[in-house]
């Protein structure tokens, strides 16, 4: 059976710099797992500062305030020990991703992130010095290691040496690890590969939140030395896991060279864990959901987060009848009531009937409120401002966006008057070909859809009519050729090739890093690829200018991307 021992995962969701608010959160956690008798309670990375912090972290107010909380927090560990991610700070001024061992009453010791991400979203090099040791719990027979996130991602990491390998009863790894569609699997299955292969039972704790363009997905868990999930957290919540586990005791003093490598810290002893008491439990988590699921309610947890973390009361949408703003207006909907949607339908002469029909519709069928302005004499007045410039020009694209800058105007408008953010509703393959408006449909603070694809959003669109409490967006909708609407009979495929055709030419593209001639010999017409890769290139400048939206795949645009916009590459 093992030595009895009682863990305790809180999964919670932060705010990066409200050290009181996740002060409170962390304290509100200690109290109840004092209550169910846990031994040790453990908080994500930079659990008191919240991930990331960037460049606040060069602020010497942000560093001392950081230090205090933890300080505070000492004094709520009577009677248990708590392992909470913070950054350190030594005596010269050098910051650390670290992670600090609370045990009844005393700072005991803190561990120091040995391996620091560099790449996609991550940018721990420029803010924190790489940590040199382990740290290593005792307690009784038992050994507890301490790691952070990365550490347990690289296989020449520390954790996969002595003293982890075959001498500790127990791995934590507390993260803040960011989501893309799938990623939970592979998290799972690193945790299940270092149990095996170390014979200890690992602990994962994962943040949880939408904190700007990222989402952190929970999905905590512990697992057995022969990998059996023994509790999960929940995906996309705040969850607090509570488990019982039979640890291996540890037999003699640690040998050779670890102490050179490894520090030691005492805490709390393990005689309650003997203490007479329900076992609990934990359920897991039904993670064989489809993906459109998972998707739907990380977009729904990113806006619902950034809307409310940044103090907005309502969100405003522009509504075509078009498929992209009518998933964002659910989706706002189901991350904020519908009482906080303001749904604006802006038709001009090339708006038919079926799309006006439609946006009246989703409006009602979302009960959401909705307000109509016609941009017929606005452009109309535009025109006539213009005419001298343009009177000897033949009408092009420039007319075209007029309309959608008009309607951007009168969003942002809108926005300034009331203090309401405006969402954003262009897709992945728009943005990625620049079939979009610069200070027109991109106008806004928040783009819901930004990182998906054209044809994912149809998916996820039949999804949500499926799967949520009503169907609520038009069967039209959702069987209307898609347009743009701004000039008689357009339709997006006379600019763009097929969705299906182009989603999958700029997956390999931005995903994959496929080149032009990869892409030709994965099947795509030379000249296709000449035309979309082009297209792609040259709108590095709009998407600089776009606002943040929810990352879901595992190259965004932005954080993941990070392209010059003046480059003659490729050409």
């Amino acid at each position: 059976m093992g030595v009895p021992f009682r863990l305790t995962l809180a999964q919670i969701n932060t705010t990066v710099g409200d050290f009181q608010g996740n002060f409170k959160k962390i304290a509100r956690v200690l109290t109840a797992s004092r209550k169910q008798d846990s031994q040790l309670v453990v908080f994500p990375e930079l659990a008191v500062t919240g991930y990331p912090p960037e460049d606040l972290l060069f602020r010497k107010s942000f560093i001392d305030s950081n230090l205090h909380s933890v300080k505070r927090l000492t004094s709520l560990t009577r009677g248990l020990t708590a392992v909470v991610g913070f950054v350190d700070r030594d005596e010269r001024g050098k910051l650390y991703n670290a992670a600090a061992v609370l045990s009844d009453g005393v700072w005991r010791g803190s561990y120091r992130k040995v391996e620091l991400p560099n790449y996609g979203v991550f940018d721990e090099k420029r803010y924190f010095e790489k940590g040199k040791k382990g740290l290593l719990l005792e307690t009784g027979r038992l050994r507890i290691g301490v790691s952070i996130c990365e550490d347990m991602w690289l296989p020449e990491s520390f954790i996969y040496r002595a003293p982890y390998r075959g001498e500790t009863s127990l791995i934590l790894n507390i993260s803040a690890s960011p989501y893309h569609v799938g990623k939970w699997r592979s998290r799972l299955e690193l945790g299940r590969s270092l149990a095996r292969e170390t014979g200890a039972h690992v602990a994962y704790l994962n943040l949880v939140g939408g904190q700007d363009e990222l989402v952190f997905d929970g999905g905590s868990y512990v697992v057995s030395p022969e990998g059996k999930t023994l509790g999960q957290a929940k995906h996309l919540e705040e969850d607090v896991l509570t488990v019982e586990l039979g640890l291996r005791a540890r037999e003699g003093q640690l040998a050779g060279s670890f102490p050179d490598a490894y520090q030691t810290v005492p805490i709390l002893g393990t005689a309650r864990a003997g203490k007479a008491s329900k076992r609990l439990r934990p359920s897991i988590e039904d993670t064989k959901t489809p993906e459109e699921r998972e998707v739907y309610r990380a977009l729904v947890l990113g806006t619902r987060d950034y809307v409310q973390k940044n103090g907005f009361k309502k969100v405003l949408i522009g509504l075509s009848g078009g498929i992209d703003s009518a998933l964002v207006a659910a989706i706002a909907v189901d991350a904020l009531g519908f009482e906080r949607v303001i749904g604006v339908t802006m038709p001009s002469r090339f708006t038919s009937k079926g799309t006006y029909r439609d946006a009246i519709g989703l409006a009602r069928n979302l009960k959401i409120k909705i307000q109509e302005f016609n941009i017929e004499k606005v452009q109309a007045a535009y025109l006539s401002t213009l005419h001298p410039a343009f009177a000897k020009k033949q009408a092009d694209s420039s007319e075209e966006n007029l309309q959608a800058r008009v309607r951007g105007n009168l969003l942002m408008a809108l926005s300034n008057k009331f203090g309401y953010l405006v969402l954003t509703t262009g897709n992945k393959s728009e943005m990625a070909t620049g079939y979009c408006t610069l200070y027109g449909d991109m106008a806004g603070g928040f783009a819901v859809i930004k990182d998906v694809p054209k044809t994912l959003v149809y998916r996820l669109a039949h999804w949500r009519n499926r799967g949520g409490r009503a169907s609520v967006i038009p069967v039209s909708t959702l069987r209307r050729a898609p347009s743009a609407e701004l000039r008689a009979q357009q339709k997006d495929t006379d600019t763009l090739p097929p969705y299906n055709v182009l989603d999958r030419l700029l997956k390999l593209y931005i995903e994959e890093d496929s080149s032009p001639a990869d892409l030709v010999r994965a099947g795509f017409s030379r000249a296709l690829v000449r035309k979309i890769v082009r297209r792609v290139d040259r709108n590095e400048y709009k998407r600089r200018q776009s606002p943040p939206g929810v990352k879901i795949s595992p190259k965004a645009f932005g954080r993941d991307r990070r392209l010059p916009i003046t480059s003659r590459a490729g050409q």
